[in-house]
C-alpha cells in the first residue's frame, strides 16, 4: 500500500517538527509522519524511557533529532528559526499523573511553559506554519458525568497534571486570540484525546505497559481500580485525527483557533478488568495473571469520556478500530518483542499502520482517499 497519497498527500515532501518525539504516542506519530514521505525533525529532552519506542524502531536513522529542554525558549527558538517548519506537532509534556504528584513544579513547567514557548516559536517564526498543540482529554474539570465533554466545556483537573493541561489549553487559546486570529501565515488548533494504548509504551503506572512488564517476568501485575471506566484508543486514532487536523488546518483558516476532542466509539468504553483480561487472551489463551491492591496515593478519576461531534462534523474524521482489534494489535506488538524476540519491530510497525488505513479505507473515510 502507498501511504503517501493519504491525508491528500500534504505531508509528503514537508518540513514537519514533532516535539516529544522519543515518548509513546510522539515516536508513533514521527515514524508514521516518515511513510508519508515528510521530512522530520524531532525535538526532545531526553528518551524517557528503558526500553524505547524510539529507540527500538531506529528512528535516530530515519530522521532528524535534536535533544534540548523546550523550557529554554531561546534554544528552542532558534531552531525552529533554522529548520522553518511547514508543520509542528507539540507532543512534549509530562505525561504521568503520578509524577505530577512528587514533582509538580516540572509538571507545571513542562506542560504550561513548554506550550507557550512552542506558541511563541510560532510568533517568532514570520513564515506560514500549521500548528496542532496536543493536550489531554484531562484538560476537562471532570465532574465524572456519563456523557462526554465537548470542547467548550470547562478547563480544570484536581490533580497537577490535569490542571496543567487545562491551563496548556488557555495559553492557546490566548496566543490565537492575541497573535493568530485574523491572519494567514500560522495557523494553530488544539487536540485532546486519552487512554490511549499499543505496542511500544513503557512509561511507569499505566495499565498496559505494568501488565507486559510483570506478564514478561512471569509475575503478577497489581492493578489499583479493576472498575475504572475508561474509553480505551489505540494509539493509532489519535493520530489519523492529529493527522488529519493539521491537513484540514492548512487549507481551511476557519480551523484556525479551533479545539478537537479525538476518541473512540462509546462501545468502546470498558473497564480495566476488561482491558486486562482481553489482553491477557492475545498474550497466552486463558493468561489472567494480575492482582488487586488497593493502595493507591492518588486521585483517579473514575470515567472521563469525550464527545467526538465536531471533530466527526467538522473533519469528518472517526475512529476506525473495534475493542478486539485495539487488544489484537496491542498485545501482539508486544508479543513480538518479549516472546518472539523480533528486532525488526519496524516490521510489526509498518504493517499494524498499514492494516489501519486498510480498514479506514474501507470505511471511506476523508483522509485515506487522496484527495
Amino acid at each position: 500500500m502507498e501511504l503517501k497519497k493519504f491525508f491528500g498527500g500534504i505531508y509528503h515532501g514537508k518540513k514537519v517538527v514533532v516535539t516529544g518525539n522519543t515518548g509513546f504516542k510522539g515516536s508513533w506519530l514521527s515514524f508514521w509522519l516518515t511513510q508519508l514521505g515528510a521530512k522530520v525533525t524531532g525535538i526532545a529532552k531526553d528518551i524517557p524511557t528503558e526500553p524505547s519506542n524510539y529507540k527500538i524502531l531506529r528512528l535516530n536513522k530515519m530522521i532528524r533529532q535534536e535533544f534540548l529542554d523546550i523550557r529554554d525558549l531561546d534554544k528552542l527558538s532558534g531552531k525552529i528559526k533554522a529548520i522553518r517548519p511547514d508543520f509542528i506537532f507539540h507532543l512534549a509534556a509530562q505525561a504521568i499523573v503520578s509524577r505530577s504528584y512528587t514533582d509538580p513544579p516540572e509538571t507545571f513547567s513542562t506542560n504550561l511553559l513548554g506550550t507557550v514557548n512552542v506558541l511563541e516559536c510560532m510568533r517568532r517564526l514570520k513564515k506560514s506554519c500549521v500548528g496542532v498543540i496536543i493536550t489531554s482529554d484531562k484538560c476537562y474539570d471532570n465532574q465524572e458525568w456519563d456523557w462526554g465533554y465537548r470542547e467548550n466545556d470547562r478547563m480544570g483537573g484536581k490533580d497537577p497534571y490535569s490542571s496543567s493541561k487545562g491551563a496548556a489549553e488557555l495559553a492557546f487559546y490566548s496566543y490565537y486570540h492575541s497573535f493568530f486570529k485574523g491572519q494567514s501565515a500560522v495557523r494553530v488548533a488544539s487536540a485532546r484525546a486519552g487512554n490511549v494504548i499499543g505496542g511500544g509504551d513503557w512509561a511507569v503506572d499505566r495499565i498496559v505497559p505494568d501488565c507486559m512488564r510483570s506478564w514478561s517476568a512471569e509475575e503478577k501485575v497489581r492493578i489499583r481500580n479493576p472498575q475504572a471506566t475508561r474509553p480505551w484508543q489505540h494509539v493509532l486514532e489519535p493520530l489519523s485525527g492529529y493527522l488529519l487536523l493539521g491537513m484540514k488546518l492548512a487549507g481551511d483558516p476557519l480551523l484556525n483557533g479551533e479545539s478537537f476532542n479525538f476518541g473512540p466509539r462509546p462501545e468502546n468504553n470498558f473497564t480495566v478488568f476488561d482491558l486486562i483480561s482481553g489482553l491477557s487472551h492475545y498474550w497466552k489463551s486463558g493468561h489472567k495473571n494480575y492482582a488487586i491492591t488497593r493502595n493507591g496515593t492518588f486521585h483517579e478519576a473514575g470515567l472521563l469520556k469525550l464527545n467526538c461531534d465536531k471533530s466527526h462534523q467538522l473533519l469528518k474524521w472517526e475512529s476506525v478500530l473495534e475493542f478486539q482489534d485495539i487488544l489484537k494489535f496491542t498485545a501482539e506488538w508486544y508479543k513480538d518483542f518479549y516472546l518472539t524476540r523480533n528486532s525488526d519491530l519496524n516490521g510489526k510497525t509498518s504493517s499494524q499502520i498499514i492494516e489501519y488505513c486498510k480498514k479506514a479505507s474501507d470505511k471511506k473515510l476523508l483522509w485515506t482517499s487522496g484527495k
